[in-house]
């Protein structure tokens, strides 16, 4: 088992920067592929990025490719979510998740098994 905590949040301005962070404990996070979701107030929480075990394989939702970077430090036991370019449609409660299953499996909820408490990321305009 496995726990991860998002930290990085906050309130940015329309073009702003924010680099989200997921450390996880327990086991290793080598074992997982790794997700980012988020949930927007009234809405379905969606699928933004992942990236596979070893970090050579990379999905992202169409609307945040070119301004969203999914990264991860095996090492440090850790996930980042780099966002630039930010607009008012990003804001969002962003999760962390850890999952066992198939690559292809990475963009649903469903696939994963392990979720953080998630943290809010706010674009004003």
């Amino acid at each position: 088992q496995v726990q991860v905590a998002e930290s990085g949040g906050g309130l940015v301005q329309t073009g702003g920067s924010l680099r989200l962070s997921c450390a996880a404990s327990g086991r290793t996070l080598s074992n997982y592929n790794m997700g980012w979701f988020r949930q927007a107030l009234g809405k379905e929480r969606e699928f933004v990025a992942s990236i596979s075990r070893g970090g050579g394989s990379t999905f992202y939702l169409d609307s945040v490719k070119g301004r969203f970077t999914i990264s991860r430090d095996n090492a440090k036991n850790t996930v980042y979510l780099q966002m630039n370019s930010l607009t008012p449609e990003d804001t969002a409660v962003y999760y962390c998740a850890a999952s066992s299953s198939a690559w292809p499996r990475t963009r649903a909820t469903s696939g994963y098994d392990y979720w953080g408490q998630g943290t809010q990321v706010t674009v004003s305009t």
